[in-house]
């Protein structure tokens, strides 16, 4: 089965995922497929989706032309995922609840996120949703995959010696992000000038008794006004990225046990001590084969995917109540 797209991907059909399994007396029924139906309102949502996505993605003449049909793409897309989702069923799809489950908690520790409610957090901020409709939306995009990976990519040849030219050609996609463990040892500087004065003082004070062979882990536990003071300033192993560029730029040019020249914070000053600083490796050709298989299947894929969603139509019980045409209009 091809694997569930990374969380802040954008999703096959995902407009798709907006629409309605349920009737509603008050909703107005504009496309019945099979047993789903879609609303007006469940439309007009997924076309809010799909151009918020359009407008982050694009810009000037290219976005104006992808908004010309997004209606009716995001129309056809909602029609296709049902279909999809149905056959899935005819074929016995496996995604279930814990397979899904255990695909979140695999993207939880590809991004770093140690908890549900942080992966939320980030979720809301760039799909502006929760974990729930997440979750349903996974699933319905993995039972998606499987219909596809099953009917049309397994029967989309790709030589092996073609899997690892991409791979040697392109092996920064598949490095790890480099990591490194710091101490650090955070000074208040205080409101008022005089607090500032004080806090380069008690710094200056500290960087002798380095210099006079303390321990920085030792110094961090009795000085430092961060809450990292509790493990002498260790803040464990940290990917890049996550901490102030300033920090980070300073870490990387440490050697093991070396501590930074002062740096400098609106409200802190900071020394740095490198604990350790891991390269950032490069993952083993037989870990990545699967993601540049369909990454290579993908373009192959194309007309072949347009010619099985076309059968699944022709078989489909498809019945607009409203006029295609009406419907496009808005």
């Amino acid at each position: 089965m091809r694997l569930i797209a990374p969380a802040l991907a954008v999703l096959l059909f995902a407009p798709a995922l907006m629409a309605e399994t349920k009737p509603d007396v008050r909703e107005e029924i504009l496309v019945v497929v099979n047993k789903h139906i879609i609303t007006r309102r469940g439309l007009n949502q997924a076309v809010e989706q799909q151009h918020a996505a359009l407008y982050r993605q694009f810009s000037g003449k290219e976005l104006d032309e992808k908004l010309k049909d997004a209606r009716e793409k995001t129309l056809q897309g909602l029609v296709d995922a049902f279909l999809l989702e149905d056959k899935g069923d005819e074929l016995g799809s496996p995604v279930t609840d814990e397979y899904v489950r255990a695909s979140i908690d695999g993207i939880k520790k590809e991004n770093n996120f140690a908890t549900d409610a942080d992966l939320e957090r980030a979720l809301k901020g760039s799909l502006g949703i929760g974990l729930p409709e997440f979750l349903k939306r996974q699933k319905q995009q993995a039972t998606q995959q499987f219909v596809l990976q099953r009917e049309v990519y397994s029967k989309v040849a790709v030589e092996d010696n073609e899997l690892r030219a991409y791979y040697e050609d392109h092996k920064d996609e598949y490095r790890l992000p480099s990591r490194f463990r710091i101490r650090e040892l955070v000074i208040a500087k205080g409101a008022t000038a005089e607090d500032q004065i004080e806090a380069r003082k008690k710094l200056g004070l500290i960087q002798s008794e380095l210099k006079g062979g303390k321990s920085f882990e030792e110094l961090a536990r009795l000085y430092s006004t961060s809450p990292s003071k509790a493990t002498g300033g260790d803040l464990g192993w940290m990917n890049k990225g996550f901490l102030r560029a300033s920090i980070e730029d300073a870490a990387v040019l440490l050697k093991p046990d070396q501590v930074s020249t002062p740096i400098e914070t609106d409200k802190d000053l900071y020394l740095i001590q490198l604990i350790s600083l891991e390269d950032a490796p490069v993952k083993a050709f037989a870990e990545v084969k699967a993601k540049i298989l369909e990454k290579l299947q993908e373009p192959k894929a194309q007309n072949a995917i347009e010619q099985y969603l076309a059968n699944l139509r022709m078989r489909a019980n498809i019945r607009y109540l409203v006029p295609k045409d009406q419907i496009l209009k808005g």
